[in-house]
C-alpha cells in the first residue's frame, strides 16, 4: 500500500506506482491524500508537530484502506537505527533530537504490529544487503528522504503552493547535480524553502519574494555529515535556473553547515 500524502519530490508518486505495478508486478494500492495531509497541516509551523500529524494521518489513511480491502496485521517499515537515536533512548541513554515519521511520529496506540527489520542497521550496512540481495544500484544508492516528505523541508506553514515551488526549484537542483556526474558521491542533496522574503529585482520590476537554500551532504551512516563542496560555477549555475524558472523564489543560498551541530535536515 503507498499512502501518498502529496508531500514527496516532483513525479515521485507515478515513479512509485510504475516501478511496483510494471517492474515488480506488484498489486499495489495507491491512496492519493493530499487533501486530507494538507488540510490537517494547515495552519502548523512547529516541526515536531508536523511530524505527529503526518504519522497519526499516515496510520488512519492505512487503518481506513486495510479495513476497505478486509484487513491487515502488519506495518512493514524500514526504520533505521540512525533514526532511532534521534528520536528515542533505544539502547543506552540518548537525547531526543527529533522525532522521525517512523519512530516518535508515529501514534502510541495502533491496531497494526509494527515489522522493522533494519532498525538496528545504518545505512552503509542496509546498502550492503541491498547489494547481497541482488538490488538494483539505482534503488540501493538512491539518496535518503523523510517520512514526513517536503513538510520538514518547507519552513513554515506547508501549503499546496509552496509544496509546488519546491518541489520545482528541488528538481532543478537533483538535475543539475545528475548532469555533473555528482549524483553517486553525494549523500544526500535537497532543496529548501524557507518563511523568509527578500527584495530582488527581475527585469525592471521590484519582486519579493522567498528565499531557496540548498543542501547537498556527504556520509557514511547518517550519524555525521560534512557539506559537499560544489565549484562555485555549479552553485551559480543552480542558482540562476531555480530564480529564472521557479515562480516565487527570487533568492538562492548554499548551507555550509557540517553534522554536527547541524543536522542534515532542517527540521
Amino acid at each position: 500500500m503507498f499512502v501518498d500524502t502529496g508531500l514527496l519530490r516532483a513525479g515521485e508518486a507515478e515513479q512509485i506506482v510504475s516501478l511496483f505495478k510494471d517492474h515488480f508486478n506488484i498489486p499495489l494500492v495507491h491512496a492519493a491524500e493530499a487533501p486530507r495531509f494538507l488540510g490537517r497541516l494547515a495552519g502548523v509551523t512547529e516541526p515536531e508537530q508536523k511530524r505527529k500529524i503526518i504519522g497519526q494521518t499516515f496510520i488512519d489513511v492505512f487503518d481506513a484502506e486495510a479495513q476497505r480491502l478486509g484487513g491487515a496485521d502488519f506495518l512493514a517499515q524500514g526504520t533505521l537505527y540512525p533514526d532511532v537515536i534521534e528520536s528515542v533512548s533505544f539502547k543506552g541513554p540518548s537525547v531526543t533530537i527529533k522525532s522521525h515519521h517512523n519512530v516518535g511520529g508515529l501514534p502510541e496506540r495502533m491496531r497494526l504490529r509494527l515489522v522493522e527489520p533494519l532498525r538496528e542497521l545504518f545505512k552503509d550496512e542496509v546498502r550492503a544487503l541491498g547489494h547481497e540481495l541482488g538490488l538494483s544500484e539505482a534503488f540501493v544508492g538512491r539518496h535518503p528522504f523523510p517520512g514526513p516528505g517536503l513538510a520538514v523541508r518547507i519552513l513554515g506553514e506547508v501549503t499546496a503552493e509552496r509544496v509546488r515551488t519546491l518541489q520545482q526549484a528541488d528538481r532543478i537542483f537533483l538535475e543539475e547535480i545528475r548532469n555533473a556526474g555528482l549524483y553517486d558521491a553525494i549523500w544526500q542533496a535537497f532543496a529548501v524553502l524557507l518563511p523568509v522574503q527578500t527584495v530582488g529585482v527581475m527585469g525592471d520590476a521590484r519582486t519579493y519574494e522567498a528565499v531557496c537554500a540548498l543542501r547537498a551532504v556527504t556520509s557514511v551512516d547518517g550519524m555525521t555529515a560534512d557539506f559537499f563542496h560544489f565549484d562555485m560555477a555549479f552553485l551559480g549555475r543552480c542558482a540562476n535556473r531555480i530564480v529564472n524558472e521557479v515562480k516565487g523564489i527570487n533568492r538562492v543560498t548554499y548551507d555550509v553547515t557540517s553534522k554536527p551541530p547541524g543536522t542534515i535536515e532542517w527540521e
